[in-house]
């Protein structure tokens, strides 16, 4: 029998915050390559992902799960028996198909549409707040550009109109531009974008292409602020904009900045009801 009832690998403050929760209902956590919070005092700590994985049969990680220089999933693929069930984020659809095969349980977070839906929000609210702290001026009335209507681009739109925000939605889908403007926003199809670039004090990217090429980013105004919250490498090309000196901000994992405690309950909630 494992010693310990959870490990805990890798992530953010999401991650570190679960431990406390998974303890107040009774179970002992081992934690391994996770950043430290106030909160964060598992039952024990494991010195190596060998050790916490031999330490639990419960595994969770976070968004994503792999994390370079503390979970890499190769080694995870080596290290995982049958006993083992995986919770975690952005799991690539390979591992997830090699622990089918072997009977293993692996849940995606991000595979879930409320946790999802959840993510985005507090996506959302981060890029605000990284707007607010990287510019010395108002959102109120500011012409607000948002990339990408999906989930997160969605929800933080309508959060800038919240804030009296100027917002413009950019989609190469129709069907999202006639929402977008059903929804009472200014609408840009994709392909005039370059033409229309340098009208933006705001840029919110949320497709994860680079769609903010060096061609583009040369027609956007000086004080512009670009916030990238997509997924992946982003879709910005920094190099250029480092050139340009255009203020470029790659935002990944904003839920475990600003709201690591709340996205931790949303995250353990999940776990308990599917232990």
């Amino acid at each position: 029998m494992a010693e310990y009832d959870i490990a805990v690998i890798g992530g953010d403050r999401r991650t570190a915050f679960m431990i406390p929760f998974f303890q107040e209902n009774g179970y002992r956590v081992i934690s391994f390559g996770i950043q430290e919070t106030d909160k964060e005092n598992a039952d024990g700590r494991a010195h190596s992902l060998k050790e916490a994985l031999d330490g639990a049969d419960v595994i969770v990680g976070g968004i994503p799960l792999e994390k370079e220089g503390v979970l890499e999933i190769r080694e995870l693929s080596r290290l995982i028996r049958k006993k083992h069930t995986i919770f975690g984020g952005v799991i690539p659809e390979s591992f997830r198909q090699e622990c089918s095969e072997r009977d293993i349980l692996c849940c995606d977070f991000m595979l879930v549409e409320s946790i999802a839906v959840f993510n985005a929000v507090a996506t959302a609210e981060g890029a605000v707040l990284e707007a607010l702290r990287h510019k010395d001026t108002n959102i109120h009335k500011s012409e607000s550009l948002v990339i990408g209507y999906g989930r997160c681009g969605k929800i933080l739109s309508d959060k800038l109109k919240g804030l009296s925000a100027c917002v413009t939605v950019c989609s190469n889908s129709q069907t999202e531009l006639a929402v977008a403007d059903a929804y009472g926003l200014r609408t840009l199809p994709l392909e005039q974008l370059e033409s229309r670039a340098g009208e933006f004090e705001y840029i919110y990217n949320t497709a994860p292409a680079l769609l903010l090429t060096e061609k583009l980013l040369e027609k956007i105004r000086e004080d512009a602020l670009i916030i990238d919250i997509a997924s992946g490498s982003g879709g910005v090309d920094y190099k250029a904009a480092e050139r340009l000196n255009i203020t470029a901000l790659r935002c990944p994992g904003l839920p475990g900045k600003y709201a690591g405690r709340t996205s931790a309950k949303c995250l353990t909630d999940y776990v308990l009801r599917h232990l």
